[in-house]
C-alpha cells in the first residue's frame, strides 16, 4: 500500500467559488502555486496528513471517468465524513459551513450513533460532521 496521501476528487462547477468556500467554511489549506486566476491549478486541499481533497472542474473531470456519469446535483453517491470533538465543535463546524454559503441538509443533533450535522457544499456534495 502506497504511503502517500488519498487523493479525493470531486467535480465543481466554478472554482473561486469552490476554492473560497473551502477556504472558508472548513479553513482548509490549498497546495502548489496559484495559477493566472490566484488559485493553485490542481486545486488541492490538504485535509490531513493522510487525505487530499481534489476539486475539479466538470469538464475535466469527464477527462478522468469517461463515460462513466456523475450523480446529477442534489443526488449523491457518497457522504464525506468529518470528525469532531465535542457537540459544541459540530454545531461550530456546520454552522461556519452555513456562513459561508453552505446548505444545511440535516440540522446538528444527537442520532443514534453521536451527534451529528450534515452540510452540502456548492456543489451539492455532503459532508457529515460528526463527534461520538
Amino acid at each position: 500500500m502506497p504511503s502517500s496521501p488519498v487523493i479525493v476528487s470531486l467535480p465543481i462547477a466554478d472554482r473561486p467559488t469552490s476554492h473560497r468556500f473551502y477556504s472558508e467554511a472548513l479553513g482548509l489549506a490549498t497546495l502548489g502555486e496559484p495559477a493566472a486566476d490566484g488559485i493553485p491549478e490542481p486545486l488541492q486541499f490538504t485535509v490531513n496528513d493522510g487525505l487530499r481533497l481534489m476539486l475539479v472542474p466538470s469538464g475535466g473531470f469527464g477527462w478522468v471517468i469517461g463515460d462513466h456519469e456523475v450523480a446529477d446535483r442534489g443526488r449523491s453517491e457518497c457522504v464525506l465524513g468529518l470528525s469532531a470533538e465535542s457537540p459544541a465543535e459540530v454545531q461550530r463546524i456546520v454552522e461556519q459551513a452555513r456562513s459561508a454559503g453552505a446548505r444545511v441538509v440535516t440540522p446538528p443533533a444527537t442520532q443514534p450513533w453521536g451527534y451529528a450535522g450534515t452540510f452540502a457544499d456548492p456543489d451539492g456534495h455532503l459532508w457529515m460532521v460528526t463527534a461520538q
